[in-house]
């Protein structure tokens, strides 16, 4: 691999507030032909040990040691998924700019990196074959509780109108599941973060969302109820049909608060109050919906201020066909409830200095 003679003398805007000293450590790290490409395949996306080790045909002892050695430096980060580790570039691709810039100058006609991007593209196209093998699989549950309830595009528009065309500028899907949500608002957030219990989820996630060219997306296992994420970090965050899930949805929401900035807005997505006991035994339903003032309820006692709701009701013409017992051929309302965190960004404080939380 040879990087371009155009590369030499390349001016670096810097706008990070990073050390001499992290920086050299960085380019140290970087300055070794495997390292570099692994930053190279990183700045695509997020890859297990085996992943890498199948696009650079290298063993794994000897990529899960370049690995520890970036991640000593600082330029990648390591996140569980069960008994599998991913890594993705550190701070959601955060590289210093002289090493980001080295990056994205190294040459896509290079032979050696031209092997390693369709090699990358194979261990893709297994990665969404065994996805849609899984979720083929569950796939008539999905079906089956789809014919309930208002279509996807009209509950998907609705999210989109009520989040607004503003710039988000860190978005927390909790719950991800397939990753829905973060295609449907990556065009306008800068940082993306789904988290959900099921590695296998996760796996059909991953595997969406490359498809959709969404390769920024930071995918984490998690649970709902004790979250490992940045507190204070996000200024919108979204529990998309997983509260009917949970014993303690309440809980849920007080951790999904914790993770907003000021004035950061929690969108919740769910059923109404409805009778369809089949969902319970047949899916796994721990709760038959929710009213406004349950929701109210919680988001207050989380410390935000309810906002807004939108209703989605429908006739469910299908609902009979569903071949539900119990189903009363009555659809499923779907409910979009908005709430937002009190507090404020403000550049007045009462000793005369600026910035501050009020």
């Amino acid at each position: 691999m040879r990087v371009p003679v155009s590369f030499v003398g390349l001016r670096v805007s810097v706008v990070d507030n990073v050390s001499f000293d992290a920086i050299l450590a960085a380019l140290k790290a970087a300055a070794e032909e495997t390292r570099l490409r692994i930053l190279y395949l990183l700045a695509r996306g997020e890859f297990s040990v085996s992943d890498l080790t199948d696009i650079l045909g290298q063993s794994q002892p000897r990529i899960s040691r370049h690995l520890r050695l970036l991640c000593e430096a600082g330029l990648v980060e390591r996140r569980r998924e069960g008994a599998w580790a991913f890594f993705r570039l550190a701070g959601g691709g955060g590289l210093p700019a002289p090493l980001r810039a080295l990056v994205d100058a190294l040459p896509q006609d290079d032979a050696l990196l031209a092997r390693d991007l369709e090699r990358l593209a194979q261990v893709r196209e297994e990665r969404a074959r065994a996805a849609g093998a899984w979720f083929a699989r569950i796939a008539p549950e999905w079906d089956q509780l789809r014919s309930l309830h208002a279509p996807e595009a009209a509950v998907e528009q609705a999210i989109r109108d009520l989040v607004g065309p503003a710039p988000v500028r860190a978005l927390l899907d909790l719950g991800a599941g397939t990753g829905r949500m973060l295609q449907l608002l990556a065009p306008q957030a800068q940082r993306l973060v789904g988290v959900d219990a099921s590695p296998a989820m996760l796996q059909v996630a991953r595997a969406n969302l490359e498809r959709a060219g969404v390769t920024r997306a930071e995918l984490r296992q998690g649970d709902i109820n004790a979250l490992d994420v940045e507190r204070g970090a996000f200024d919108l965050v979204v529990v998309h049909q997983v509260l009917h899930f949970l014993d303690d949805p309440g809980r849920a929401l007080r951790e999904a608060a914790s993770a907003l900035a000021p004035g950061g807005r929690l969108l919740a997505v769910d059923f109404a109050t409805h009778e369809h006991e089949f969902l319970r035994t047949g899916h796994q339903h721990r709760r038959l919906g929710f009213d406004d003032a349950q929701m109210a309820a919680w988001f207050t006692a989380a410390g935000l201020e309810p906002r807004q709701s939108v209703r989605l009701p429908t006739d469910g013409p299908d609902a009979a066909k569903a071949g539900c017992a119990g189903s009363g051929g009555d659809g499923l309302t779907v409910v979009l409830w908005l709430a937002r965190d009190p507090r404020v960004i403000t550049d007045w404080s009462p000793d005369g200095q600026n910035s501050g939380v009020a």
